[in-house]
C-alpha cells in the first residue's frame, strides 16, 4: 500500500490524492502541516531533504517526491499514461507548461490569497500573478476548445496535473467565467468515476 506525505489543502498534493483515486489504488493519507513547519523537521527531511510535499512512499524506507513525478510513477501502464508516442510526448507539454506557465502564477495567487494576512506585502504580487495566470488559462482556453482533453481524447495525467490549481482558481481571484471551454473540461474530469475534490 502507498503512503503519501501531503497537504490536503494544497493543489500539487491533491493530484496525487486525485490519481490514486481515478486508479482505485488503496493508500494511506498522513497530513503534513507544511505552512507551520511540518517539512522542515528531521524526521521529514530524512524522507524528503528538499523538505516539500507530496512524498510517496512506495515501499518501505523508499521515498518519491515532486508531484508530477509521482503522477508518471503512478500511470505508468494505465491509460492515464498514453501508449502513442506523439501522445506521450504532448502529455509531457503540458505538464512543463504546467510548472513554468501556470503553477507559478495561479498557485502563487492562491497561496497568497488564501494563507497570507490581508496587509502582507507579497499582496503586491497579485496584479502581476493574474495577467500571467491569465494568460494561461487563456493557452488552456484555445486548446480545450477543440480538444476534449490535453494529450488525445482521454483524460491523462497532463489533465490531472492541470486540473489542480485550475479548478479553485477562482479562490485566487481568477474569473473562470471567462473560460468556458476549461469550465466544461473541469467538468469532465469532476464527473469521472473516482472522482474526489480537494479539501
Amino acid at each position: 500500500m502507498y503512503t503519501v506525505y501531503g497537504m490536503s489543502a494544497s493543489g500539487n498534493c491533491h493530484k496525487v490524492r486525485l490519481m490514486l483515486e481515478l486508479l482505485g489504488e488503496e493508500y494511506q493519507w498522513h497530513e503534513v502541516d507544511s505552512v507551520n513547519g511540518g517539512t522542515r523537521t528531521p524526521e521529514f527531511l530524512a524522507m524528503n531533504p528538499n523538505g516539500k510535499v507530496p512524498l510517496l512512499e512506495f515501499a518501505a524506507g523508499r521515498y518519491l517526491p515532486e508531484s508530477n513525478a509521482i503522477l508518471f510513477y503512478l500511470a505508468e501502464g494505465t491509460p492515464f499514461w498514453p501508449e502513442e508516442r506523439l501522445a506521450r510526448a504532448r502529455a509531457l507539454e503540458w505538464m512543463f507548461f504546467e510548472q513554468y506557465s501556470h503553477e507559478p502564477y495561479i498557485a502563487v495567487a492562491r497561496m497568497i490569497m488564501r494563507f497570507l494576512p490581508a496587509d502582507h506585502p507579497r499582496r503586491a504580487e497579485l496584479p502581476m500573478l493574474l495577467e500571467r495566470g491569465n494568460h494561461a488559462l487563456g493557452v488552456m482556453e484555445r486548446h480545450l476548445s477543440g480538444n476534449p482533453y490535453f494529450a488525445g481524447n482521454d483524460c491523462s495525467i497532463a489533465d490531472i496535473a492541470l486540473y489542480a490549481y485550475t479548478h479553485c482558481a477562482g479562490e485566487a481571484g481568477f474569473m473562470l467565467e471567462r473560460f468556458p471551454a476549461v469550465q466544461e473540461w473541469i467538468g469532465r474530469l469532476e464527473g469521472r468515476h473516482g472522482f474526489r475534490p480537494i479539501r
